[in-house]
């Protein structure tokens, strides 16, 4: 059985640049709808998971399709709670600012 690569699909505005690549502005959303977005994946990516573990118990689904869909949930998860401590932490280092 083949194995599909984990892949998590972000929003233009959120793509990696690599070094001496001059990014992409982002025209067309805001920083709150790419939040959206990328909040939408990790929901996609939950739902996917629960399907799965759904078919396997259901007996039409098997447990290598679902290990590996609960992995894909969790790691998308793990990355959106990072960018999450990242941005209160860069919250918190601006609050603390002197004015």
């Amino acid at each position: 059985m083949p194995v599909d690569p984990v892949s998590i699909s972000f929003p233009p505005s959120m793509q990696p640049v690599a070094p001496g690549v001059a990014p992409v502005a982002a025209t067309s959303s805001g920083f709150g709808e790419s939040l959206n977005k990328v909040l939408a994946a990790v929901d996609q990516t939950t739902n996917t998971a629960n399907g799965a573990v759904a078919d396997m118990i259901g007996g039409s689904g098997d447990v290598h399709t679902a290990m590996i869909a609960l992995q894909r949930a969790e790691m998308t998860l793990e990355l959106t709670v990072q960018v999450r401590n990242k941005l209160v932490q860069a919250y918190q280092d601006v609050m603390r600012m002197p004015i």
